[in-house]
């Protein structure tokens, strides 16, 4: 009985997050203003890979873990594009004494991702991003299907085989 009751709050508390879906709603990036590495303003909405799925990791330049992440996922980056056709997308939490150090840091490891600044958090608190690296998958609807924090050695390997998925591969 105390699991029942265990598994009906947790239910219930899944179904105020509004990353999860409710009844007959897909679970939706929400619209937020974000810097682009030139300064210029990103709305999130806008964010799109032409029915692909998309990646989205939320990632700092301390975080040792998300740089390593970032830095494996890259080196095989060129292989799922062309495999896939997914798009990763990288989402600084770098707060705003910070952001001057993402572009140099971005350009010495020669990502070849869109990276977006999220300076006031704003865009991290619309998804419930407590801790990073948090990394989300999107479906060809930008629906999110997936999503898991943290990072361990061979953790893309698992997200590319969830990547193949929604990609019908």
């Amino acid at each position: 009985m105390k699991n029942l009751l265990s598994g009906i709050a947790f239910l219930f508390l899944l179904s105020l997050n509004p990353l999860y879906a409710q009844e007959g709603k897909a679970r939706k990036i929400p619209a937020v203003e974000v810097k682009a590495l030139d300064g210029s303003t990103f709305n999130t909405s806008s964010i799109d890979n032409n029915g692909k799925p998309i990646i989205i990791d939320f990632w700092a330049t301390w975080c040792k873990p998300c740089v390593t992440e970032l830095t494996n996922i890259s080196d095989v980056y060129a292989k799922w594009k062309k495999e896939t056709g997914v798009k990763v997308i990288a989402i600084s939490i770098d707060d705003a004494r910070n952001t001057a150090k993402v572009a140099p840091f971005v350009n010495g490891k020669n990502w070849d991702y869109e990276v977006y600044i999220d300076p006031n958090g704003d865009f991290k608190r619309a998804m419930n991003v407590n801790t990073v690296p948090h990394t989300f998958l999107l479906n060809g609807k930008k629906e999110i299907v997936w999503q898991h924090n943290s990072y361990a050695e061979g953790d893309e390997d698992k997200l590319f085989e969830l990547v193949k998925k929604e990609a019908g591969k």
